[in-house]
């Protein structure tokens, strides 16, 4: 049984001279939470909406539930539910008059579509808010509006594009808690964030794209595997000199020891119980020190790692 949902095969989408896309390609497996990573400019909403057949493109091939994506596929498209970035409601309409209307575009009946606005209200607790306009939600409101109308209609995929900017962390929470929720009923979801550490929470794969292209991809932990530094370790030393750094350099597993101010800074590329041999070498020695601290790499290094630390537009 094949269980790929959505297959992208070397995909190209240009504008002029400008190649957003350049032969990117991807698989989204049933069942699972993608998180697709990019900097800004790096093809990640031009990929989602070639998918979805927003956009035309120059070259490749988009299967979803695998047919064949096009413009006219609507039997395709009701299975999909878009959360955007930007909340996209109508202001004069109410809460539920705004989820009635989105699920109008899927569900025509109208019985099977009010069970549904009613499902939808309840599972982003709404339901007391029914009767509101958008303008009188806070902005945690608003951003739960913005998912009850994507996902009213019972998509088996959904899209979540920057589903948890500007909002308080007790609206990131149940928004997150809620996209778990939907995992757990069946729904697959690509799932696009700035915020690493939701990322690495939620994501069971990630995608990383620059420049239009796939490079890298695996789960959080097969990522940070494939960095050099697997544990930094920094050390509150007031008393050491250029002898016992170039000491510290023969451990095993050590690669870079640096001092920077009254602290000695210590990278790992990998082993076991790296600081338990660090603090021997310096008992040995009598050499008193302060705090010390360890960290292990976070989805942040490795996207730093991959696409880079300058600033992009």
């Amino acid at each position: 049984m094949n269980d790929t949902i959505v297959q992208v095969d070397s995909l190209v989408k240009r504008y002029g001279e400008n190649v957003a896309v350049d032969h990117f390609s991807l698989d989204v497996k049933q069942g699972e939470i993608l998180g697709l990573l990019g900097p800004n400019g790096s093809g990640k909403t031009t990929t989602i909406n070639c998918i979805l057949s927003l956009l035309n493109y120059d070259k490749g091939h988009i299967q979803v539930f695998g047919q064949d994506m096009a413009p006219d596929r609507q039997d395709i498209k009701r299975r999909i539910g878009v959360v955007l970035q930007n909340v996209a409601v109508l202001a004069n309409l109410t809460v539920e008059e705004n989820i009635d209307f989105f699920c109008g575009l899927y569900i025509k009946d109208k019985r099977e579509r009010k069970a549904c606005v009613q499902d939808a209200l309840k599972f982003t607790g709404l339901t007391d808010y029914r009767k509101y306009k958008p303008k009188k939600l806070s902005g945690g409101l608003l951003r739960r509006l913005n998912i009850a109308c994507g996902i009213a209609h019972k998509p088996e995929l959904i899209f979540f594009d920057e589903p948890t900017v500007a909002v308080d962390p007790q609206s990131r929470n149940a928004i997150l808690e809620g996209i778990r929720e939907m995992n757990r009923r069946g729904s697959t979801i690509v799932y696009t964030s700035h915020y690493m550490e939701e990322v690495e929470e939620l994501c069971t794969r990630i995608v990383i794209m620059d420049h239009g292209k796939n490079v890298a991809e695996g789960t959080s932990q097969s990522l940070k595997a494939s960095l050099k530094n697997r544990e930094t370790i920094r050390i509150n030393m007031p008393v050491h000199d250029d002898a016992l750094l170039s000491e510290l350099r023969e451990i095993n597993h050590i690669y870079d020891v640096r001092a920077e101010g009254e602290d000695v800074i210590l990278k790992c590329d990998g082993g076991e119980h790296n600081l338990v041999h660090v603090l021997s070498t310096l008992e040995e020695k009598h050499l008193p020190f302060g705090r010390v601290t360890t960290e292990l790499p976070t989805l942040n290094d490795v996207f730093l790692e991959i696409t880079g630390k300058e600033l992009r537009d």
